[in-house]
This record gives structure tokens, sequence and C-alpha cells, in this order.
């Protein structure tokens, strides 16, 4: 995500440079042979023209809805996340006690209890942003988004579950890298430790239900979370759109040879190569932001910052057990001034 105010002039057209040579040689075709040779049928009229620009316009406003409604139902199933976190650990840090215990623990016992839950909690959220990153067959992985992965080290690697060693015991580690769904049997192995400490008395019935609520509230966000990831942006609306766009750029510059060549001056046509251009980036621009938006989790310029976020909710809830050796929280990285 980009963390600063708006992106760079140059950003854009940098984001866009391979795009705009491609309508710059596009663009002047059409004039150069108008103007050089005595193909006077190249102008088309603008009025059949202008039709399909209205047409893929309201098309391009469909997808980016959409896409936008993708991106931000993501962001607050991610806000949901952060507020169960801290719900969630605040019960750990005050349901596990010895009221109703059958053999009291001593204070350093439960302590060393809701710190495990607690970081098999962070765990969870990391295992989740891994799994999510995990690129799909739809989503974008050429060089160039290839090498920004890179560089915020947003690659998938199996590897990557090794660093949940420092929030799970070896028992934890083992038993969850046999699984397919890591995250998911994370939440189970917290299931299965609460119902441990209701038979000892440690957390009582009630506590227990609110626990386990908590715990199938966060099933609800994974799921969520996995459904966005795993269900792409529907194709057909995806391929009608990039053909319709595509159709209608490629007519434009024939287009706007009509409309420059009814100026008395023959050279005016010539204006009709820059407008072209200008025309071709708008539409295309609002074409690459909705497939961008669609895929809120892949690792590029627009997602959702997860991974910072999953950061931020372990500083906060580390800090509810009053623990000091804390990661530092993450800061925006590069020229985009970029949180991932």
């Amino acid at each position: 995500m980009q963390a600063g105010k708006r992106y760079t002039l140059w950003q854009l057209i940098n984001w866009q440079r391979k795009y705009l040579f491609i309508f710059l040689v596009l663009d002047s075709i059409p004039v150069i042979l108008y103007y050089f040779t005595d193909h006077s049928w190249i102008p088309i009229p603008w009025q059949p023209l202008s039709l399909i620009g209205i047409a893929v316009a309201f098309y391009l406003g469909f997808k980016n809805n959409s896409s936008y409604e993708r991106l931000w139902e993501a962001r607050k199933i991610w806000g949901g996340i952060v507020n169960e976190s801290r719900s969630i650990t605040i019960m750990f840090r005050d349901f596990v006690t010895n009221e109703y215990a059958k053999e009291p623990q001593p204070e350093e016992t439960l302590f060393t209890i809701t710190k495990r839950l607690v970081h098999r909690h962070i765990a969870w959220m990391y295992a989740l942003t891994f799994q999510l990153r995990k690129l799909q067959e739809w989503e974008h992985d050429d060089k160039r988004n290839s090498r920004f992965r890179t560089y915020l080290g947003l690659n998938y690697s199996e590897t990557q579950f090794d660093e949940l060693a420092k929030f799970l015991s070896e028992a934890d580690l083992k038993y969850i890298k046999q699984k397919g769904n890591k995250a998911s049997h994370l939440l189970s192995l917290q299931s299965a430790d609460i119902k441990q400490l209701k038979f000892q008395g440690l957390v009582d019935d009630f506590r227990h239900m609110e626990i386990v609520s908590k715990i199938s509230r966060l099933y609800e966000l994974q799921g969520q979370s996995e459904r966005i990831k795993n269900f792409p942006f529907p194709r057909q609306y995806a391929t009608a759109n990039f053909f319709f766009v595509c159709t209608f750029l490629f007519l434009l510059p024939f287009g706007m040879l009509s409309i420059f060549n009814g100026f008395a001056d023959g050279t005016m046509i010539w204006l009709s190569i820059p407008f072209s251009i200008l025309c071709s980036m708008v539409f295309w621009t609002m074409e690459m932001i909705g497939e961008y938006s669609e895929n809120p989790f892949e690792g590029l310029y627009n997602d959702v910052p997860i991974t910072s976020m999953a950061r931020s909710i372990e500083i906060d809830i580390r800090q509810m057990l009053e623990e000091t050796d804390l990661p530092e929280p993450m800061k925006p990285l590069g020229p985009f001034r970029m949180l991932w």
C-alpha cells in the first residue's frame, strides 16, 4: 500500500511507461499514413466511436466499483482481525485464573499459559499473511512485479513458516508444518488448549464459551480473507472489459483524425497524436487500477498492508502482557513509501 499522500506524476508515468510507448506508436501510425499518403478513408466518424467510448466508460466504472469493493472488504476484514485480536488477548489474560481450578497453579504458570496462547495467536496472524501472499494463477506475476515482491520480501515460500518458531513450541511448529492450511490448524490448537484448561478448571464454562466464540469469529475472518484470495473477480467481466477497452483504444486515433482534419491548416492533424495518447492513458489507467485492485493480497503496490497490520497487532497485544522485547513498527519503504 502506498502510504504517502498520493503517487507522484512521475511514478504514475513510470508505472505505465510500457503502455505509453505502445500508444505513441499505435496513435501515430494512422496520422502518418493519412498525412503522407492518399488514404482519405482513414478517419472515421466520431459519433459511433463516442457511443463505444460511453459504453466502455460505464463498464470501466462497474469494474472499478467492484474491484474497490473487494479491496475495501479486505481492509474491513483485517480491521476485524485487529479488534478480535485485542479482545481475545484480554480474555486470555483475564479468564485463565485459579478461581475454579481443581489444582491451583502458581501465578508464573498462569502467565506462561497466557503467553503461550497469545503467542500462538500471533503465529496464526503471520501464518495467515504468508498463505494470503501465495500467488494464484490470475494474479500478476511478470518480472517487474516479481522484482517488487522480492524487494519487499513477499515471495511465498514454505520456509517462511520457520519464522513462527519464536512464537510456537517445537511440537506446535512440527504439527502445523505437516498441514496444508496452517493458519486454520493453529486456531484448532488454540481450541484444544482452551478445552484442556477447562478440564483443569483454569477456565470456567462461561469463559470457555466466550473464548471459543472468539476463535469461531477468527475462523470466520480467515475464511472471508480466503474467499477474496481464492475466488477471482469473475473472468467474464474482466475479459469483456479488457477487449472492449482495447477495441476502443485501437479505434480512438482514427476518430481523432476526423476531428482535427476539419481545421483549415492541415498540420493540425498532428495534434490528434497527443490527444489520442492522453485519452488512451486515461482509459487504460482506469483499466489497470481496477485490475490491480481486484487482488488485495497479492503483495503489490495497492494491497492491504496485512504484514504491517500483523506487526502492529503483535506489538499491541504483547504490550498487554507487559512484554518489552518488541519489534519496531514497520515504516514506509522506498520512494513509493510502501507498507506491505
